[in-house]
């Protein structure tokens, strides 16, 4: 069995955004209904990932909560935490190009920041014939019985379960990529390097199928779990106020990196005062020596969580054309 949910999303949205900083607690997926300027194209599908429910409940299960940060009604910026029922929700475009990006938006693993990092990335990929899918992904933090690795295997499942129907998408199973923001990047880097690793026990057909994306983008990325590199809030929702050194190397994908990982594209901006760009820097020097193409670009400003709409007016605001180059380089676009 497979659990699909197909509504509008609408229906689950109990937000205003005139209030800025208010918690809503919400068991659908959010919407921006009443929220953004008419017009702007909203996922009208979910996806669940788990057909029996999300393996590993805590004794305690998360309530699902959106807070809208945003004090601009015309601007929404949701960020949404104690997921419990881990999905994707999907962007179709009006002519598909055959290719899929699975986004996974950041939020330090405290949160999944579902506007800036998720769905203005999947207006921007829908609109230009990919098939986006945003992960609704659980949180480490939380208490789940897969521990560190719980994000990894939301990920790997979402991957998985993209393929499994890709006729219904008119996808092509092979051109399935990760796309990741901060702490979202992580999350991509993690399945870039780890596609192969056993993370939960297979639920149906679909775990068959591989996890290996076609290639990876993560955009400022957290990488390393290296104190000094590391983003502290990120490493301590994700291994705990004491890691051991093992866990640390086990969950920092430079560390990880396999003789076939896919190609890499990162993006990161000097100035970043949140996410060091060493932690890129560190992927891109692993992603060398084990001969994994990797394209590299740097930008002296741009700060951290930029995404698309803070990058406007930048010099950093090109980097998704850059993307799109490259992944037609690859064979992608």
């Amino acid at each position: 069995m497979r659990s699909d949910r197909r509504s509008l999303l609408c229906a689950g949205l109990v937000l205003s955004g005139t209030l800025a900083g208010r918690a809503v607690a919400q068991t659908a997926p959010p919407s921006a209904s009443g929220a953004l300027p008419p017009g702007l194209p909203q996922p009208i599908e979910t996806i669940d990932l788990w057909p029996h429910g999300a393996p590993g409940m805590p004794a305690t299960p998360p309530q699902e909560v959106t807070t809208e940060r945003s004090s601009d009604r015309l601007i929404t910026d949701r960020a949404v935490s104690g997921i419990s029922i881990p999905r994707m929700a999907v962007f179709r475009p009006d002519r598909p190009n055959g290719a899929a990006v699975l986004i996974c938006p950041g939020g330090g693993y405290r949160h999944v920041v579902v506007d800036k990092e998720g769905y203005e990335m999947g207006r921007w990929l829908s609109a230009r014939g990919f098939t986006a899918f945003v992960l609704f992904y659980r949180l480490p933090g939380d208490g789940w019985a897969a521990g560190p690795s719980v994000s990894l295997s939301d990920a790997q499942r979402a991957l998985r379960l993209i393929r499994h129907r890709s006729s219904e998408f008119a996808i092509d199973p092979e051109r399935v990529a990760v796309m990741g923001f901060s702490a979202g990047g992580h999350l991509c880097a993690d399945l870039a390097t780890r596609f192969a690793d056993t993370v939960y026990e297979a639920q149906d057909e679909a775990d068959s199928l591989s996890a290996k994306p076609f290639c990876a983008a993560p955009i400022y990325p957290v990488i390393s779990m290296v104190d000094g590199v590391a983003h502290p809030g990120s490493k301590e929702l994700l291994l705990g106020s004491n890691p051991s050194q093992a866990l640390v190397e086990a969950h920092s994908p430079d560390m990880n990196v396999p003789d076939d990982a896919p190609p890499f594209f990162l993006l990161h901006a000097e100035d970043d005062d949140v996410v060091p760009v060493e932690n890129s820097l560190r992927l891109r020097a692993s992603l060398k020596a084990r001969g994994v193409a990797v394209e590299t670009h740097l930008f002296e400003y741009g700060g951290h969580g930029f995404g698309l709409r803070r990058a406007i007016g930048k010099p950093v605001g090109i980097w998704p054309d850059l993307w799109l180059s490259w992944a037609k380089t690859k064979g992608f676009a």
